[in-house]
């Protein structure tokens, strides 16, 4: 797989980033048959201030983000709730899926609010941004739902807790 790392923060590379992210995009690339040898994925690695530039400039929202990512096509599902189509191959023959940032402080923030390790919010968030590479988004109730089954799934194999499951949940 072609998992281009560009690491702006250092706190990033002491974290182990790269292992975490390449272990997050193996997964969901599994999960959906495709060849990591044929697909393309961009990953900055970033803090507050460069994420929120990026979120002004891109979602005119202001301030920092967890993930952001640009899908290479537009993938999503026109019914709530439905499968986004799949990704396709380019002249080359390689699958352009896009680009994600992450960043450190938000990442940190909030596993450590959650009481959960950094590198397994850090495996949720890649596997999270992935996905919106791939079409899934969380903005109506039946797609949220349905990336949301989707990531604790690709988590479990993982090793990581289902990070929507609340400990005290019966």
């Amino acid at each position: 797989m072609t998992l281009d790392i560009t690491i702006e923060d250092s706190r990033w590379q002491e974290a182990g980033l790269a292992p975490l992210a390449e272990q997050a995009a193996a997964a969901v690339l599994a999960r959906f048959a495709l060849d990591p040898e044929d697909c393309e994925i961009s990953l900055l690695a970033c803090g507050d201030a460069r994420i929120a530039q990026l979120n002004a400039d891109f979602r005119e929202k202001a301030g920092p983000t967890n993930v952001l990512s640009w899908p290479a096509a537009e993938l999503a599902a026109e019914e709530d709730g439905g499968d986004p189509l799949p990704p396709e191959a380019d002249f080359t023959g390689e699958i352009p899926l896009g680009d994600i940032a992450i960043s450190y402080d938000t990442c940190a923030r909030e596993a450590a609010e959650a009481g959960k390790p950094l590198a397994d919010h850090t495996r949720h968030l890649i596997v999270h941004g992935i996905l919106h590479l791939f079409g899934y988004d969380h903005i109506r109730d039946r797609d949220a739902a349905l990336m949301e089954r989707l990531e604790a799934e690709l988590l479990g194999k993982m090793g990581v807790a289902n990070p929507y499951m609340s400990e005290d949940a019966p």
